[in-house]
């Protein structure tokens, strides 16, 4: 699936710029792979149960794949500075104001399992997908929030941090 890391002119709700966007679909080469699997699965049980019409079970898991990996491939890192002029990092769900964000770093693919493992803070909010290999790490300067840091997948980080930095994150 094509992945969109260009900024656009307003966000979904209509009430400020993109500055950054991507979403973090999943390797082609997995789409190949879940439909092969999904095919056998239904071959096994076309054979298995003589009563079933043998269309049936390919016809209702085919979508299966489909919508497993559209699923897993959800996740939206954004940098969008509404109107109001307080800029945000939004992961998912969760939005983060940059007016809170200390310092930004990029997490190269040679210190991830580090910083996933032995060095990751357990109170940190952490969007990790596996197949993608840098991180973007978030820290954060606020009393009011126990979290220390976000640690964030992504494809391009220089840009991400580029986007923060344009938004008035210091790097």
């Amino acid at each position: 699936m094509p992945e969109r890391s260009s900024p656009a002119p307003v966000d979904a709700d209509g009430t400020g710029a993109v500055r950054y966007s991507e979403r973090l679909w999943v390797p082609i080469y997995w789409w190949p792979i879940a439909f092969g699997i999904t095919l056998l699965l239904a071959a096994e049980i076309d054979m298995g149960i003589r009563a079933v019409p043998s269309w049936l079970p390919y016809l209702l898991l085919l979508p299966v794949p489909t919508w497993v990996l559209v699923w897993l491939s959800r996740l939206r890192v954004e940098v969008v500075a509404p109107r109001d002029g307080t800029a945000e990092l939004m992961v998912g769900r969760a939005h983060l104001p940059v007016d809170v964000i200390a310092r930004t770093a990029a997490v190269p693919a040679s210190a991830k399992s580090a910083a996933l493992g032995r060095q990751l803070d357990p109170a940190a909010y952490v969007q990790h997908r596996a197949w993608i290999r840098q991180l973007v790490l978030v820290v954060l300067d606020d009393p009011d929030d126990p979290t220390p840091y976000w640690l964030v997948s992504t494809r391009r980080p220089e840009r991400l941090l580029e986007a923060l930095a344009d938004a008035g994150t210091p790097r």
